[in-house]
C-alpha cells in the first residue's frame, strides 16, 4: 500500500505529529511476520510442489511449443477432459515442459513426451496422481493425450498420435487437446532410436542421460500459454457425448 504523508501548516507553524504508540510484539516476543511469509510461500505456484499447482484453465486455450525442429501450436479444449487440461495448463505455465525431450517417437502411432529435463522435478511429480477423465473424444491423428501406466495413474506424460489410434478410446486414454498448427514439425521428430531411452533413467538423471545416450532427440526448447486473444478454433461438432 502507498503511504500517504500529510504536512499541515497553519499561520506558518508547522503541527507536530504525535509519536506513534510503540509495536505489540506478538505472543512469545516473536513477530508473526515470519510464519505468514512462509505459509504464503508455501501457498504459491511451485514446481517442485505439485499441490500448489491447482489453477483452474481456461475453457480454450492455446500451448505453443517451440521444438528443436520449429513451432507446434496446441489447442486445448477444457470440456474435452477437464481434469488433463488443467494439468497440462498448470506444467506449461511453470515452465516443467521446458528442454524435455521427445523420447519415444513410435512412426504412425505416437510421440512421447513428458519427463521433465531435472530429476529434482521429475521426483516431485513421479506419484501426483490425477484421477481418469471420461473419454469424450477419439485418439485421432494430431490429439494430444495423457500417458498412464493403468487406471488413475495419470501424471505429466503425453502423448501426440501420429494416425487415427481408435482402439486407445476405449482403453480410457481421453484427448483433452489438439495440434491446430505443426503436426508436419511433429512428424519431423528423430525416430532412429525407437523405444531404447529407459524411462526410468530418463527420470533419474534428466537431460544429462538423454544427451549422453541419445544426443538426437529432439526436444522443446520452450512452451507457453498464449494470449488470451490470440485466435480460437471451435471445438469440433462431433465430439462424444
Amino acid at each position: 500500500m502507498k503511504t500517504l504523508l500529510i504536512s499541515l501548516l497553519a499561520c506558518g507553524i508547522a503541527l507536530a505529529q504525535t509519536p506513534p504508540a510503540p509495536k505489540k510484539a506478538a505472543p512469545g516476543g516473536k513477530s508473526a511476520a515470519p510464519a505468514a511469509q512462509k505459509a504464503a510461500a508455501a501457498a504459491a505456484p511451485n514446481l517442485l510442489r505439485p499441490g500448489t499447482l491447482k489453477a483452474r484453465a481456461p475453457e480454450v486455450y492455446k500451448v505453443k511449443f517451440t521444438t528443436t525442429k520449429g513451432d507446434v501450436i496446441i489447442q486445448v479444449n477444457r470440456v474435452w477432459a477437464p481434469i488433463g487440461a488443467d494439468r497440462f495448463y498448470n506444467l506449461v505455465r511453470a515452465g516443467f515442459y521446458k528442454d524435455a525431450a521427445f523420447f519415444r517417437i513410435v512412426p504412425r502411432f505416437v510421440a512421447q513426451f513428458g519427463i521433465p529435463a531435472r530429476p529434482d522435478v521429475a521426483a516431485a511429480w513421479d506419484h501426483a496422481y490425477l484421477v481418469d477423465d471420461r473419454v469424450t473424444q477419439s485418439n485421432k491423428r494430431g490429439t494430444l493425450t495423457f500417458a498412464t501406466a493403468g487406471p488413475n495413474t495419470r501424471t505429466t506424460q503425453i502423448f501426440i498420435n501420429y494416425s487415427d489410434n481408435t482402439s486407445l478410446d476405449g482403453q480410457g486414454f481421453a484427448p483433452f487437446g489438439t495440434v491446430i498448427e505443426g503436426m508436419d514439425v511433429v512428424d519431423k521428430f528423430f525416430a532412429g532410436y525407437g523405444e531404447s531411452p529407459d524411462q526410468g533413467r530418463i527420470t533419474a538423471q534428466g537431460k544429462a542421460y538423454l544427451d549422453k545416450s541419445f544426443p538426437n532427440l529432439d526436444r522443446i526448447i520452450n512452451a507457453v500459454v498464449m494470449p488470451a486473444d490470440a485466435p480460437a478454433s471451435a471445438p469440433p461438432a462431433d465430439a462424444k457425448k
